[in-house]
């Protein structure tokens, strides 16, 4: 597919509505601008914590734990890493 597009006042450009109907791009979504020596590539920036957030909440539904036993096993398991790491909570290091 071909289009023209026109940069306006500020640099704004808009892409054809067929091409942001094909593509699902909405308003707000952001790009990484490449200049590879006068060819431009846009990629999307995708965020990862939304869809991380949603693998997490996946995965504990299917393990059967509700919220706060998830959040007490992370608590648990911090605490473990950092007497390893750091000695123990009196403050003496091993």
């Amino acid at each position: 597919m071909s289009a023209t597009i026109q940069f306006r006042q500020r640099g704004t450009v808009t892409f054809p509505a067929d091409l942001r109907k094909k593509y699902n791009i909405n308003v707000g979504d952001t790009y990484h601008l490449v200049d590879l020596d006068g060819i431009f590539v846009l990629t999307p920036m995708k965020p990862m914590v939304p869809e991380l957030a949603a693998e997490i909440e996946r995965l504990r539904r299917e393990a059967g734990f509700s919220t706060e036993e998830l959040l007490l096993a992370l608590r648990e398991e911090r605490a473990r890493y950092v007497t390893e790491a750091y000695g123990d909570s009196d403050g003496e290091n091993e």
